[in-house]
């Protein structure tokens, strides 16, 4: 039998203050959380692949940008008005909403730095 990799099946964002994320992803985003028995993690109910956040267990300010080369890729039904909710919510867009690769596109930065673009597929 193979012992190969099959390929991505959770992803986790460690953050500064689990409260604020918690309530950035769900209430500016629009992401649901889902029940989880990691202590100090939320898990968003994303699809196909599960998001969590979880409190940093390492020193975050140490670096000068948390995920620098990498960018999480989030599919939306309707960008451009998710745009909206982000800038209205106070959040800087880093990439305005334009036509990409694959249709409607923004960038943002959460909270604690991370890249997400957002994207209709």
């Amino acid at each position: 039998m193979p012992n190969n990799a099959i390929g991505p099946n959770f992803l986790t964002l460690q953050v500064r203050d689990l409260d604020r994320a918690r309530d950035f992803y769900t209430n500016v985003v629009g992401f649901t959380t889902t029940e989880t028995a990691a202590p100090n993690a939320v898990v968003l109910d994303t699809q196909p692949i599960k998001l969590a956040l979880r409190k940093a267990v390492i020193d975050l300010d140490s670096v000068p940008e948390l995920g620098w080369g990498v960018v999480l890729w989030v599919k939306a039904e309707d960008p451009d008005k998710l745009a909206e909710v982000v800038s209205a919510a106070g959040v800087t867009i880093t990439k305005p909403p334009c036509d990409g690769f694959c249709g409607r596109e923004f960038q943002f930065k959460d909270p604690d730095g991370y890249e997400l673009t957002v994207y209709e597929g």
